[in-house]
């Protein structure tokens, strides 16, 4: 009876930590329990990562059952992978925003974490539009450098020039999205890819079916799911209700202000698009080795990759938080107390994911391909890459806790060192000199990947980030 009791008050201990968690409230994560504020953070950003990864589940379930099933699986990776690098200057931004905001909540400086995400925003607008333009022009052409055949190529460039130029919105989505988790408030971001994600299931099979758009329905869709995401973004940041009030006149730009940011941003944005032209690379790697069906089944088993992946960044989100706001409150030891528990947390929950990627792999790629080359090539792909996810897991938190400490240049270093001189080289290698093809590429995934999360761990012991200032 006693241990009866004791459940029941646990469930309802969940329970209520589960609706604070989704509800949106502002709190201070400077005080109070590290396990609860960890789970706080970590529920809704990883429900809001797992929103993410399922836009392109999303496209890849139908796209993968179009009649040029592999030329369409091939775009949509092969774009992903050029899109990489603007997620990698959102994702710098983002970070770069989430640090200061964070810093200056911590400090107890709302109006200065205001100014500073708007500011971000310039930023972050003014470097896309280029990339946006010249993504737009050179769809067909980029297809072509990246290893995709000439039919291929021709046949997805409207989806590319689409998702190219369409491509400010992920950018927007992105930062506001790290405006509000440095704020403490992750479940506003997780409700703008809620919301994103549902008009991009219901648009989807209209766009590619209905109105019979093919393969070019599914980045309409997309497009229009995360605008409308963005919409809610914006109603919450001038609504005046939380942390934040913004008003048009933070939006005017302020020299100073927008240097500290690209301070901070820049390492950031290297190190991601250090780990973005790596991902790019090894694409084209797999499309010279194994043509157009192997491509299709390497990108097709990224995506599944990255469904588990992003929630589990998600969760190593929450260390960046709580890093950033304990430092601004002079709390260094809960900060790296914070980055242990978050690091806890991620590798139970990655070692799930191995578990379950490694029993049900062909299961997963029926799923979501009627083709049996595409999927023969994807089944080991997974299988392989799920081998190290343990340490991606470990990683990843120590990436963010340094990101969140402002500290972006050591990231970059590990980003430089293992994706530059080791993975490419390590592909390269094996897919050319021992003729592994596409298996060597994906086995330089996870030991590259291990031997990063080392360099971290050694890194983050010598503790430097808690001295960065902001």
């Amino acid at each position: 009876m006693t241990q009866e009791i004791k459940s029941s008050s646990a469930l309802s201990r969940f329970f209520d930590l589960l609706k604070q968690s989704l509800k949106g409230e502002n709190i201070d994560f400077t005080q109070g329990s590290i396990r609860r504020g960890v789970l706080l953070l970590a529920i809704p950003m990883m429900l809001e990562m797992a929103m993410e990864s399922v836009f392109a589940l999303v496209d890849l379930y139908f796209v993968g059952h179009l009649e040029n099933s592999s030329f369409a699986v091939q775009t949509v990776g092969l774009t992903e992978s050029v899109l990489a690098i603007v997620y990698s200057i959102a994702i710098g931004m983002s970070m770069a925003a989430t640090a200061v905001v964070a810093r200056r909540v911590g400090e107890k400086d709302p109006e200065a974490a205001s100014r500073a995400g708007m500011q971000a925003i310039i930023i972050a607008v003014a470097v896309n539009a280029v990339i946006a333009i010249l993504g737009f022009i050179f769809a067909t052409d980029i297809l072509i450098l990246m290893g995709s055949s000439r039919v291929s190529a021709e046949y997805g460039t409207n989806f590319t020039r689409i998702m190219m130029g369409g491509s400010f919105v992920i950018m927007l989505l992105f930062l506001f999205n790290g405006i509000f988790r440095g704020a403490g408030n992750a479940a506003i971001a997780m409700k703008s890819l809620w919301i994103a994600n549902i008009c991009n299931i219901i648009l989807c099979p209209i766009f590619i079916n209905v109105l019979d758009f093919g393969l070019t329905g599914a980045a309409i869709a997309t497009t229009i799911g995360r605008s409308v995401g963005v919409c809610y973004q914006l109603y919450n940041l001038f609504n005046g209700k939380g942390v934040l009030k913004v008003t048009l006149a933070y939006f005017a730009p302020k020299v100073e202000l927008i240097r500290e940011l690209v301070k901070i941003a820049a390492p950031g944005i290297l190190q991601f698009v250090i780990a973005s032209c790596s991902w790019i690379f090894l694409a084209r790697l797999v499309a010279e080795t194994g043509g157009d069906e192997g491509s299709a089944g390497y990108q097709s088993a990224l995506r599944i990759m990255m469904f588990f992946m992003l929630p589990a960044w998600g969760l190593s989100g929450a260390a960046a938080t709580l890093v950033g706001q304990n430092l601004g409150a002079k709390q260094p030891e809960r900060a790296e107390k914070s980055v242990f528990v978050t690091a806890k947390f991620n590798v139970i929950y990655m070692g799930i994911i191995m578990v379950i990627t490694l029993l049900a792999a062909d299961e997963m790629m029926w799923f979501f391909t009627n083709n049996p080359n595409v999927h023969d090539i994807a089944v080991p792909a997974i299988m392989i890459l799920s081998a190290g996810y343990v340490f991606y897991g470990a990683g990843m938190v120590l990436l963010n806790a340094f990101n969140g400490a402002g500290d972006t240049k050591t990231p970059t270093w590990v980003h430089l060192c293992g994706f530059w001189l080791f993975q490419i080289p390590l592909a390269y290698v094996l897919a050319k000199h021992y003729n592994w093809g596409p298996t060597g590429v994906f086995w330089a995934i996870p030991i590259a990947e291990t031997l990063m999360t080392v360099a971290c761990i050694f890194l983050f012991r010598k503790g430097k980030w808690k001295t960065v200032q902001v």
